[in-house]
Formats: structure tokens, sequence, C-alpha cells
């Protein structure tokens, strides 16, 4: 049984999604130490070049081979700017399943990349490496993110009350406050007819190839 994933890259009509690159280090700083990314991820901050050079070089290919996830760097395909992240945790090799979440750059947002990139994600695990269930955890007061679980054909199961750590700055730094979160799952039959929605809506086709 396969206990690990490969190291893959995914194109979209817009977007590649790729192992993160030494390349990225300074991107991937600055778009960590945003205000949103800092309040909903437990990144540090500051977020700083040796952090990003650590998660590239250690952590993600530390996470992949060890079987745990998976971290792709999102990238546009005309400019290769850096403008997100699309990363697979607690992956349970046994059931098939997974949990997704995804960060967009500021310099990025409002243009649909973190669905686009996380409906090819889903895709590929579906039809590649024969998942049968991606979680998605989304804080309470995180409506982007929500979006991005509807748009993409999500089922919201629940809540996890108190389960959720944010983050919120104030005159002395950033504090943490608790908060819920609301658990999403896609299962494979979620996917049939999203594509051609969020094509129908000016959204974006799904992915066309895998190497």
């Amino acid at each position: 049984m396969t206990t690990t994933f490969p190291d893959i890259s995914l194109s979209t009509e817009r977007l590649v999604l790729r192992p993160l690159d030494e390349d990225d280090v300074p991107a991937l700083t600055e778009m960590m130490n945003d205000e949103l990314v800092a309040a909903w991820t437990d990144a540090p901050q500051p977020f700083t070049e040796e952090n990003a050079r650590t998660w590239i070089t250690e952590y993600a290919p530390g996470e992949r081979t060890a079987g745990r996830g998976l971290h792709l760097a999102v990238a546009e395909f005309l400019t290769q700017r850096l403008v997100g992240l699309v990363q697979l945790t607690a992956t349970n090799w046994q059931v098939r399943a997974t949990e997704l979440s995804y960060v967009v750059a500021p310099w990025a947002r409002g243009e649909g990349y973190a669905s686009e990139a996380a409906l090819a994600t889903a895709q590929w695990l579906f039809a590649e490496q024969k998942f049968e269930r991606i979680e998605l955890r989304t804080a309470a007061d995180n409506t982007a993110a929500q979006q991005v679980a509807q748009k993409i054909g999500c089922i919201s199961e629940g809540v996890l009350r108190n389960a959720c750590i944010a983050r919120t700055r104030t005159d002395e730094g950033w504090i943490d406050i608790r908060t819920d979160y609301i658990v999403w799952s896609l299962l494979p039959e979620d996917l049939e007819g999203v594509s051609e929605e969020l094509a129908d809506t000016g959204g974006f086709t799904s992915f066309s190839h895998w190497n």
C-alpha cells in the first residue's frame, strides 16, 4: 500500500502547483507575514527568511517522505510568481483521507486562485491517489476560507466548539484567541459538476495535467 505522496507538479489553466523551492524564500516570507495569514495560521510571527528556508528544505520534504502530508507552492503559470500554498496534513493512508488547507498571498486575492488550486488538488487526490475523503477546517470567522470550501463542493459537517486558536493584533503584538472550527468534507462524488459550475460563473477550468 502506498504511504507517501509522489513528488508531484499539477497545472491548471492559470496555475502551477509544485514543490516549494529555495527561490520561493523571499515571496514565502512576505506572504506569511501578511496580517490575514498571521491571523488564521500558526506560522511564527514575525516569519523570517530562515523560517521560510527551513520549511522549504527540511519541514516540507520531511512531511512528504514520512507520509504525513504534502506542501505545494501555487504559482501563476505565466509569471511564475508565488501566489499561495496548498497543504495536505494529518493524512491517514488506511482510510485514504487527508486534511487540506490553503493560503493566498495578499497580492493575489480576489482572483479565485485558492478555489482553483484546491479543486485541482482534490481532483488529483481522488483520481490518481484513490483518496476517499478530504477534510477542511475553517475558523468560524474566516469567511474567505469558508467560501472556497463551498465553491469546490465541500459539505459542512458541523462545528468543533472552541477548538481553534486564531490570532489578533493588539498594541502589544499578536495574541491568541479561541474560536470554533467549522468542519467540511469532500468526497469524490461531491466534485461532479463543480468545474463546470465555476466555469459558467467566470471561474476557471480544472487541472489539465500532472507530471
